[in-house]
């Protein structure tokens, strides 16, 4: 299958490589002339702009976007918009809040262009162990590019959510479960490094990848961290987050869902970027005017 490819950063390039190895053709484009070389490099057709990539294209089109979300996306998704024509296919597999999912194709439908959200996990595993893939849009058009799906996915790892935003919105409680996991693994291998007994964090990390109920690709992933660096210690403890976990909490308190761990594991990374933080400066404040307790006082 023919498909033109926006957005060429680590996960877009390995999504490019798959699709060439799997038999498609395909038509890269980035920002970045390096980057459209290391497409072309992988078997791409490589273009320096929209409206070649539209042009190299028979219709009827499809074009996924895989830039980051928000005004890239936004202004990415209006110029192709502005380019393609009736039956052709936008695939946002970006991380898109789903509102916005329902309101392209609304806004598009004038021009009978389609649109289809894709959430996307793997990360840079991608190439080698495939995506899952999290798919919203009209089933007509979603069962069009299926070529496409499964030969990024792995053997069952894709599924048509629903409609126009359900790929994102099952993306986005993915990633607001991930951060929920991430912090609970966190927690217990930080305990048991500071546990009397000298544990060998890292051969627990390998153990409970056999049997284990807790056993995960997260945990692989541990493993791995851990038996390169044990005490992590090449690692600053500042933690991002790319706004998933944001909008699952603001989902729960919408629909009215408690989501505890989420608000924890979330409410953490904000606190890990954070340098002798405000709140605790208050804490030992308060402490010392009520009880005298001793301060430490801070180096300016």
């Amino acid at each position: 299958m023919q498909l033109g490819f926006v957005g060429l950063g680590r996960m877009g390039l390995n999504m490019v490589t798959r699709l060439a190895r799997g038999g498609h053709a395909i038509v890269a484009y980035d920002r970045s002339a390096d980057a459209v070389a290391r497409a072309e490099a992988a078997g791409a057709r490589g273009v320096a702009s929209l409206d070649a990539l539209v042009s190299a294209l028979p219709g009827p089109r499809a074009v996924w976007l895989m830039v980051p979300a928000g005004d890239p996306t936004e202004s990415t998704v209006a110029a192709l918009a502005g380019l393609l024509e009736k039956d052709d296919v936008i695939v946002d597999g970006g991380n898109t809040h789903f509102p916005d999912d329902v309101r392209r194709p609304a806004a598009h439908r004038p021009q009978s262009i389609h649109y289809v959200d894709a959430g996307t996990s793997g990360g840079i595993w991608g190439l080698t162990e495939g995506y899952c893939l999290m798919v919203g849009g009209d089933a007509d058009v979603c069962r069009r590019l299926e070529p496409i799906f499964l030969t990024l996915a792995p053997d069952h790892g894709y599924l048509r959510a629903g409609d126009h935003g359900a790929g994102h919105y099952v993306k986005m409680v993915h990633n607001g479960i991930e951060y929920g996991l991430m912090q609970a693994y966190a927690e217990g291998f930080e305990l048991m490094h500071e546990s009397p007994y000298k544990v060998d964090v890292a051969a627990v990390a390998e153990l409970w990848n056999h049997g284990s109920v807790v056993r995960s690709w997260l945990l692989e992933l541990a493993a791995r961290a851990l038996a390169e660096d044990p005490d992590l210690k090449s690692l600053d403890a500042y933690v991002e987050d790319s706004g998933e976990g944001r909008w699952t909490l603001q989902e729960g308190l919408e629909r009215g869902v408690p989501l505890p761990a989420l608000t924890a594991a979330l409410f953490t990374r904000f606190r890990a970027r954070e340098a002798n933080p405000y709140a605790e400066r208050m804490l030992s404040a308060l402490r010392n005017q009520f009880g005298g307790h001793s301060v430490k006082k801070h180096d300016a």
